[in-house]
């Protein structure tokens, strides 16, 4: 398989992209951008132990300041836990679980409410100086101190969770559920549709499954911005596929995308998109790769052998694309300088959601390499480095996960992959971006999916003119397998 294009550098003169040292200019501001509201900490809980009397005993004291009452039933047993669910909510009380080794444990809840009554369902020992016996008829009970704005609970498994949701509804809380099988509440429409609906009010996430979120307060940030991709939810790579074009502003040899100006470029990606729709198994998505910093033949006036567009140069690509609802990947190609400084020159566009960032390692070229000679590489330690910044941008700016494609067609090109960082606000995904015959394009995929971090997701590049011949997309969808999340046209 051979490097992706030699026509590259030629074309950058014609193309008015020799810019040399020019810089990046501030993106202006756009109003019908998501706002970003600021979260906090302690409105943000979680309760995610594994034991449902601890999450029972969690959404208790997040959701109620004091009670006149509780209602308690054993963990375990449904048909308690049912009955014990519907007398809570109709109380407006708490419902908490308990064990023989955790009685104790609530009673302390119980105190801490403190509760004057209590009802039991099934075989429970209290002990409290509270009184035992049923819950009053509604309305006749002293009220609850709950919060004054209704909290926002997202429960992972309302069955498993049929306590901390009978909590939620007697305070007055809403509750969503998590589709089933989905633990990521950015991969969920209906959760980020909530949050955002709601982004005043206090958030609980209920669930074990709630374990690996990391970040809670960024979640939220996130979703309370309102943006989700054109099929819902925020997570790039869950439950999307994207067909993409690839290439320049103005310049038609460094790609398709350059070959029209960015309306038209729009028109033609939803057109090529189009032709997945009848052979993809997931909702397809038209998206733009730019191409932001070229490869260059001459050192230019700062000797990387790298052409940085301004930002000006790019925005009415990721206008046009934002407008119609298309994410875009910044593509970087730094010569001899280093991923990290190229990609901050694009921090202004990087701070919009749905614009995410690519790493093009043959052209991260040494001091004596030049471009078009040597197939350049990076070492996984400068990826981290890129890959830490943009998360810490992610979560510091509230925004929705961000892709992060990182093309490759050798393996040498990433030297120690095996030590690449994941961050729960990145999608990485390795792009096979090498032209040539299908059967060596193919050993290639083979190849590069050989001990890859685990949760990589993948993308193959269609060539219009290189590949011997191109695939279809029916092709590309039967023939390429793992299906690519991404499919890219140059």
């Amino acid at each position: 398989m051979r490097s992706r294009t030699a026509r590259a550098l030629v074309a950058l003169a014609a193309a008015g992209l020799v810019l040399g040292a020019a810089g990046c200019t501030k993106a202006e501001a756009h109003d019908d951008r998501p706002t970003l509201t600021k979260a906090s900490p302690d409105t943000v809980s979680v309760a995610d132990e594994q034991d449902p009397v601890e999450r029972s005993i969690r959404a208790s004291r997040a959701l109620f300041a004091t009670a006149p009452g509780a209602v308690v039933a054993p963990a375990g047993n449904d048909s308690a836990i049912e009955t014990a669910a519907d007398a809570a909510t109709k109380a407006h009380v708490p419902l908490l679980l308990t064990s023989t080794k955790q009685e104790q444990t609530v009673a302390r809840e119980l105190d801490r409410l403190g509760v004057t009554w209590y009802q039991a369902e099934g075989d429970v020992r209290i002990d409290t100086d509270a009184q035992r016996r049923s819950a009053p008829e509604e309305g006749d009970a002293p009220k609850s101190t709950r919060s004054s704005r209704p909290t926002t609970v997202v429960v992972a498994d309302e069955t498993a969770d049929a306590a901390p949701v009978a909590t939620a509804k007697a305070a007055g809380a809403r509750v969503v559920t998590m589709p089933d099988g989905v633990t990521d509440p950015a991969a969920a429409p209906d959760v980020v549709t909530a949050l955002h609906d709601h982004r005043d009010a206090p958030t609980l996430f209920v669930g074990s499954a709630f374990g690996g979120l990391g970040d809670s307060t960024w979640t939220v940030r996130a979703a309370e911005s309102g943006f989700q991709l054109p099929h819902g939810g925020q997570r790039p790579f869950d439950g999307h596929r994207y067909v993409a074009m690839y290439g320049a502003p103005g310049a038609p040899a460094l790609g398709v995308l350059g070959e029209q100006d960015p309306a038209a470029s729009v028109s033609r990606a939803k057109q090529l998109a189009a032709s997945y729709d009848d052979v993809s198994d997931e909702p397809v998505t038209p998206a733009f790769e730019v191409i932001a910093t070229v490869a260059a033949g001459d050192a230019g006036a700062d000797g990387d052998y790298s052409t940085e567009l301004p930002v000006s140069t790019l925005e009415p690509y990721v206008d046009a694309a934002h407008d119609a609802g298309m994410p875009v990947i910044i593509d970087l190609q730094p010569g001899r300088a280093d991923f990290l400084s190229q990609a901050k020159r694009y921090e202004s566009l990087l701070k919009q959601p749905g614009v995410w960032l690519a790493l093009d390692p043959e052209w991260r070229l040494t001091a004596d390499q030049v471009p078009l000679q040597q197939i350049g590489s990076v070492n996984a330690s400068e990826v981290n480095q890129v890959s830490d910044w943009l998360a810490q941008l992610v979560r510091s700016e509230g925004l929705p996960p961000k892709a992060l494609v990182l093309h490759q067609f050798r393996l040498s090109m990433i030297q120690d992959r095996s030590s690449l960082e994941s961050h729960p606000e990145l999608d990485l995904l390795i792009h096979a971006d090498g032209q040539g015959s299908q059967p060596d394009k193919q050993a290639t995929w083979k190849a590069l999916h050989a001990d890859a971090p685990a949760g990589t997701h993948w993308g193959w590049k269609n060539f219009y003119d290189e590949d011997q011949p191109m695939l279809t997309p029916a092709q590309t969808m039967q023939d390429v397998a793992p299906t690519p999340s991404l499919v890219t046209y140059q």
